[in-house]
């Protein structure tokens, strides 16, 4: 029996293997210069604004409008949307606020997870919303918030249950976006 094999038959067993091995380590350094060049597919992308490095806030706890202290009890697993409007609320302030209750409400059973801080007086369109906080006025905890002064409106803030400001919505962006980011940050758990 001759186990010997053609020439030809090896010269095919090769080119089977390179082109193996093209494929392998092509397909690696395809997605080795997709990751190091900064690209994400679509469905992985944040709507609001990643803060890098995101604003502690747990030195200056906040306060709330009945005088008492606002924990952050990060074992609650509790995350924030902050809104930090300068002075009285105006037409932009009170759409804003409305979009937030529904916002808030399309979270289902995961709402309970979500608590909307309000710094200063709300509006009276979501004074009943149970995760509303209303917080006193802290000029020192505006000033802590990148871009609170948007001449373009309001922004929303998203806080981490530890105290972390981590992301900004800027003002006027579509609060669905909002929503998508908030259900991907509450799978988190």
């Amino acid at each position: 029996m001759n186990t010997a094999t053609s020439p030809q038959a090896r010269g095919n067993g090769r080119r089977t293997l390179v082109l193996l091995f093209a494929v392998f380590f092509g397909a690696m350094a395809l997605a080795a210069i997709l990751r190091f060049s900064g690209w994400q597919p679509t469905a992985h992308r944040n709507s609001g604004q990643l803060l890098k490095p995101p604003v502690d806030l747990r030195q200056q706890p906040p306060t709330l409008a009945n005088g008492a202290a606002y924990p952050w009890n990060p074992d609650a697993r509790t995350w924030r949307l902050l809104v930090a409007p300068a002075g009285a609320c105006d037409a932009q302030c009170v759409t804003l606020s409305q979009g937030l209750g529904k916002v808030w409400q399309l979270f289902g059973h995961n709402a309970d997870n979500v608590e909307i801080l309000w710094l200063g007086t709300p509006p009276a369109s979501i004074a009943s919303l149970p995760a509303l906080r209303p917080l006193a006025p802290s000029p020192a905890l505006r000033a802590a918030l990148p871009g609170v002064d948007d001449p373009a409106g309001l922004p929303v803030y998203v806080i981490d249950p530890n105290g972390f400001v981590i992301m900004r919505h800027a003002p006027g962006s579509d609060l669905g976006g909002l929503r998508k980011d908030m259900a991907t940050l509450l799978k988190l758990k």
